[in-house]
């Protein structure tokens, strides 16, 4: 049961360029990202067949790259 894969890597660094390089709020980062892994419930792709443990996986890293990239564009910004 592995909570992290190599998409994790891709998830990480789509999250911190985004956050990075745009103006995406938090709300709108949660419902994408979450939205995109309920999403995967039903794609018939064998990149959205993993675990219940991957998914939130998924989001933790997501959220890290996310804030990680936020703190870095506020820090550019000042």
């Amino acid at each position: 049961m592995a909570v992290l894969n190599y998409y994790s890597i891709s998830h990480f660094f789509i999250w911190f360029l985004a956050a990075r390089f745009t103006k995406i709020s938090w709300a709108a980062f949660f419902i994408l990202s979450i939205g995109w892994e309920l999403l995967e419930l039903v794609l018939p792709f064998e990149f959205a067949v993993e675990t219940i443990d991957n998914k939130l996986g998924d989001v933790i890293v997501n959220t890290v790259a996310f804030y990680l990239g936020l703190k870095w564009r506020q820090s550019a910004e000042n």
